[in-house]
Order: structure tokens, then C-alpha cells, then sequence
């Protein structure tokens, strides 16, 4: 509640968004029903996290903060979050004085992996941070002084080859520029895309032969930065477009398929089908639908009643029904030059997750979340199933854990951190993924802010055998 001489506080930064003042570490916690004992690892988990007293004008450029949770033996050993400590929470600007850009004075709150047993904090519009497995930083990392532009915040690990495909976009030419990681962790491959001009592309998709990109329409502007927040703004006369590119070393020719305008945040999956075909699953906004969320989170533009739902947030406008979010299917042809484009599921979705030993091949299952909680799809039967967390509690991303001795795709756990509206402290869902019973949950101590994107990094021999 607000009187009228006072400042509306936003809705990124109250509720379950709201960022804990400090940091803190917990050991041996409390974890009812069965941990299972081949969990032997660390959930890591990013999200913007202000510091006290701090607005940074958009929910997306809060500085990271790391939440960790140490399982091993059926017990949780430890929690502990971290700011990382990157220049700009040291107070550097991104942009210069002399207008040339530091990419490392960037919030890095986007999404934490291990490749190459290296732990790196990720955003989109710099380069990811070094971090240790205790949430430690290191410092900024540009793959031994290969890495000359931004990282996205989803790069794909290809789980038979095991390189580590990301991208870079600039607000200058090159827009758009492709790289490839080795097994090994060393960049080998850099390549300019042809795109035409900045827009805010967050994800994109692998399949077996294909790079598989998103060029749609909310795009950089100039007059709004500098203004505190996000300078971006949809932008229908862009143009909408799904294209897919060739994985062959060298290869930057791009076939380009035009789609009804929409925008994506994230990806489900991609595949190659029996005829040739490449088809991605994603999550997708409408222009009504995008709008509604980025005004919400601190964007230039959105109208109506704001609403918040679970990991992220919306606007209703009066007697508006439909989903801002839902999952959908395009399918590519590139023998036919023609898109079918398919809704999925009515239901809000958004943090499309999946068994990533599939990545790049055909799956079965995608989880998504909701107001409701954690949702299974089954992609085959065209059914669903919905995991309900109850009243002021709310899932985040669900990341899917295989089973060490599992063979079907969806033997495994579910595991989401989970914040709370009203201020209590936050919990670890480990979830069966096949039924969504709820195999075990961790009680932290504090409270635990809706945030992004997370990874399970199990130990080196837990590793091995899954």
C-alpha cells in the first residue's frame, strides 16, 4: 500500500521478487520426505538481486545473485547465496565515456552452467563471469581472449559431440555472431550472421545439422537508452522470422522462413523429424502478450491491471482471458519453403525445460511453469499434467535431473526452487518426473526471490555414471 505522495513500488521488487539484503550460508538442512542418494551434486540457480535501497528500472538488469544448494548422501549439506561480483557491481558503466562498451561491467543474473568444468554466470549482453562451485567469483571469462563479443545467456551443449554452442549480439554491426566451444572448453569458431538489425534475440535452438535462429521483432532503441532499464520495444514492422543454418564449420548461410509476428524468450527444444523437417518448441508471446510482460517488469509500454505470475509477470487488461504465454510449434520445411505454425497447450507456460540428453533430438516431455506450479507436457499424446503449489508459493524453473540407472526419458527429478509472496523462507521441490509426486523438499532458512534460470552440476563420478 502506497499513499498518494508516495512512490509505487514495482512489482519486480516486492512480493516473491523482492531481493534479500545480504548474503548468507546454512548448513545441514532440513529435508522432508527422501532425498535420493544418487543426487550427489549442486543446484545453482541466477537471478537479479538489487541491492538494498536500489532500483534498477527493469526486473532483467538487476545485479546476479547465486542461490546454491549442496546434496549429497540423501542430506543437504549447505546453502549459500552470492552476489558475483562483477565491475558493474563494482560500479563501472557498461557504456564508456568515450561511448565504447565494457562487456564486462554487466549484471551476469541471467543463468548459471559447467562446461568444461568451468562454472559460468550468464546475461546476454556481455561476457559470462568465472565463478566456483561455492559461488565464489573469480572474474569476467572470455575463453582465453577468443571471445570478443557478448555470450547469450542459452548456449546449447550438444550431448553427443559435447561442444558448446552460444552467440553474441551487439548493438552494431555485427548484429548477430555465432560461435562454437569445444568438449575440451576452447573456442574454435566465430562467425558473423547476416541479420538486420539489433534486436533483443534472448535463445535460439540446435538440432543434429542445424543452428536454428529467431530474428523477431523487439528490437534496440537508441532514444530510450540511457534512461535507466531496458531500451528495447516491440517493433511490428521488423518482421518475424525463424531461420536455420547449417552446423558445417564455416557455414553462415541462412534459409529464412517468415513467421506471424510473435516473440520468443525461450526455447523448449529442436529437432530434425523422419522427413527432414526441423521443428521447435518454444514458449510465445503475441504482441499483446509481450506487451502486457514488459510492462510489467519495467519496459516502455503496457497497459492495464498488473498481475504477477509465477516467475514472471503479467499484465490482464479487464476481461482479457487469454494466456500472455503459451507453448507452440513451428515446423520448418525447408523442401517445401513453407511454416506450420501450432499452439501446443492453452495454458500459461514459460521456462520450457526438457531431458537434456535430448537436446537437439526428438523428445517426448517438456515442463513449463505457471500460476498453478510445474507442468509436464507430453508432446506425443498431446496431454498434460500439472504439479500445484499451494496458496502464496510459487515455482520456479523446474530442471530436469536423469536418473543414474534410468532408460525412459522422463526417469528423473524435477528440481525448482520456490519463493514465497508473502515473505517466507524459500524451499528446493525435488519432484518425480514421471508423475510429479514430490519426492523430497529442502527447507532453507531464508527467503529465496523468483529469479531465472539454473543448472544441477552433479560430481565428477556421479557425472560419469549418469
Amino acid at each position: 500500500m502506497t499513499n498518494e505522495n508516495e512512490t509505487p513500488v514495482p512489482l519486480y521488487l516486492q512480493g516473491r521478487f523482492a531481493p534479500v539484503p545480504e548474503e548468507y550460508t546454512a548448513a545441514e538442512l532440513t529435508a522432508r520426505g527422501t532425498l535420493p542418494p544418487d543426487l550427489d551434486g549442486r543446484y545453482l540457480r541466477n537471478g537479479p538481486n538489487p541491492l538494498p535501497g536500489e532500483d534498477r528500472g527493469h526486473w532483467f538488469t538487476g545485479p546476479g545473485m547465486l542461490h546454491g544448494i549442496r546434496l549429497r548422501g540423501g542430506r543437504a549439506e549447505w546453502y549459500r547465496n552470492r552476489w558475483v561480483k562483477t565491475r558493474e557491481l563494482e560500479g563501472h558503466p557498461f557504456v564508456r565515456e568515450d561511448f565504447s562498451v565494457d562487456l564486462a561491467a554487466v549484471p551476469a543474473n541471467t543463468h548459471v552452467i559447467r562446461h568444461a568444468d568451468t562454472v559460468l554466470a550468464l546475461c546476454e549482453v556481455g561476457l559470462p563471469y568465472w565463478v566456483t562451485p561455492e559461488l565464489e567469483t573469480v572474474g569476467p571469462y572470455d575463453f582465453g581472449g577468443k571471445l570478443t563479443t557478448a555470450m547469450t545467456a542459452h548456449p546449447k551443449e550438444d550431448p553427443v559431440t559435447g561442444e558448446l554452442h552460444l552467440f553474441g549480439t551487439g548493438f552494431a554491426p555485427p548484429y548477430l555472431t555465432y560461435h562454437r566451444v569445444t568438449l575440451e572448453g576452447e573456442l574454435l569458431d566465430s562467425r558473423p550472421i547476416d541479420v538486420p538489425g539489433p534486436t533483443m534475440m534472448h535463445d535460439f535452438a540446435i538440432t543434429e545439422h542445424h543452428i536454428v535462429w529467431m530474428d523477431l521483432p523487439v528490437v534496440f532503441d537508441h532514444t530510450l537508452a540511457g534512461r535507466g532499464g531496458m531500451p528495447y520495444r516491440w517493433a511490428e514492422a521488423y518482421g518475424a522470422r525463424i531461420g536455420i543454418m547449417s552446423r558445417e564449420h564455416g557455414s553462415t548461410d541462412v534459409r529464412w522462413f517468415d513467421v506471424d509476428p510473435c516473440y520468443v524468450f525461450h526455447v523448449g527444444n529442436a529437432y530434425e523429424d523422419a522427413q527432414g523437417r526441423v521443428v521447435l518448441d518454444a514458449v510465445r508471446y503475441d504482441d499483446a502478450g509481450f506487451r502486457k510482460v514488459w510492462g510489467d517488469i519495467g519496459g516502455p509500454t503496457g497497459t492495464g491491471t498488473p498481475s504477477v505470475a509465477n516467475g514472471q509477470v503479467g499484465v490482464r487488461e479487464p476481461g482479457h482471458t487469454q494466456a500472455p504465454s503459451v507453448l507452440y510449434r513451428w515446423t520448418l520445411d525447408p523442401v517445401a519453403g513453407r511454416v506450420t505454425e501450432t499452439q501446443l497447450d492453452d495454458r500459461e507456460a514459460e521456462f520450457p525445460t526438457h531431458n537434456e540428453t535430448l537436446t537437439g533430438r526428438r523428445n517426448r516431455y517438456l515442463y513449463t511453469v505457471n500460476g498453478d506450479g510445474i507442468a509436464k507436457h507430453d508432446l506425443e499424446r498431446e496431454t498434460g499434467d500439472v504439479h500445484k503449489t499451494p496458496g502464496s508459493r510459487y515455482s520456479g524453473e523446474a530442471v530436469f535431473v536423469p536418473a543414474s540407472d534410468g532408460t525412459d526419458e522422463d526417469a528423473g527429478w524435477l528440481m525448482s526452487l520456490v519463493s514465497d509472496d508473502n515473505g517466507a523462507a524459500g524451499e528446493l521441490l525435488v519432484l518425480d518426473a514421471g508423475d510429479l509426486s514430490v519426492q523430497a523438499v529442502v527447507e532453507l532458512p531464508y527467503p529465496v526471490p523468483s529469479g531465472f534460470h539454473g543448472s544441477w552440476l552433479p560430481e565428477p563420478e556421479a557425472a560419469q555414471q549418469a
